[in-house]
């Protein structure tokens, strides 16, 4: 008799979901777990757990929320790329990506998808990522190209871009009408070291005072809802 061949199923790539919204992580999950190769395996609201459930888990690729609860997403892809570099991650957010998706890449991501995309596009891009591969949409890859060609840069003198990933988290505080104090609080950082960097942003954005400041971060912040 002619022997049978049994043909072995690749095993499913294993997906961790970082977002403090459950709603969001359980619809997120859903749409994954509909995938044959791809399967949700642990889920996360803050920093300490994502860090603890990969930790435990080992997935094959981590999907992180720019904004999570009391902290940023950025410092957790740094975190996640210092204990885990060979590990990839995918950022999925509201957060324009003009403003985000290059400091996301500097930070360890190996792409940045908005929220607005399609279902398609983000398991399309959760395979990129996971094939090696890092992706962006086709408007930011151009730009991102066209500065690495020697095209002008919209990183001006006086561009929101030009500002340090803590100087963009405080400025975002302050546009959701935090004071010093507060900030300080939430960012675990002294009242001295907010006022620093309340100066260095005002320096950057070319503001005279502190109410130019507050008016400009309020704009800036109603301007990535729109």
């Amino acid at each position: 008799m002619p022997k049978q061949t049994v043909k072995k199923r690749a095993a499913k790539k294993r997906v961790v979901i970082v977002d403090d919204h459950p709603p969001m992580r359980k619809g997120l999950a859903q749409l994954i777990n509909q995938e044959p190769d791809l399967e949700t395996c642990g889920e996360a609201g803050n920093i300490p757990e994502a860090l603890q459930v990969v930790e435990s888990l080992k997935p094959d690729v981590v999907i992180v929320d720019m904004v999570l609860k009391d902290a940023s997403g950025l410092d957790l892809l740094k975190d996640l790329k210092n204990r885990f570099p060979d590990l990839p991650t995918l950022v999925l957010s509201m957060q324009n990506e003009s403003i985000y998706a290059e400091r996301a890449l500097r930070a360890g991501a190996r792409g940045y998808i908005m929220k607005e995309e399609t279902t398609e596009n983000v398991v399309s891009a959760l395979r990129q990522v996971l094939s090696g591969e890092v992706y962006l949409s086709d408007k930011m890859s151009k730009r991102i190209l066209n500065q690495l060609a020697g095209g002008r840069s919209d990183k001006g003198k006086f561009s929101i871009e030009g500002l340090s990933d803590r100087e963009l988290e405080v400025f975002q505080l302050i546009g959701q009408g935090y004071q010093s104090r507060e900030v300080a609080k939430k960012l675990h950082l002294s009242v001295k070291t907010i006022e620093s960097y309340r100066e260095h942003i005002k320096v950057k954005l070319n503001l005279e005072n502190a109410a130019q400041l507050t008016q400009t971060a309020i704009q800036w912040l109603q301007s990535q809802k729109s």
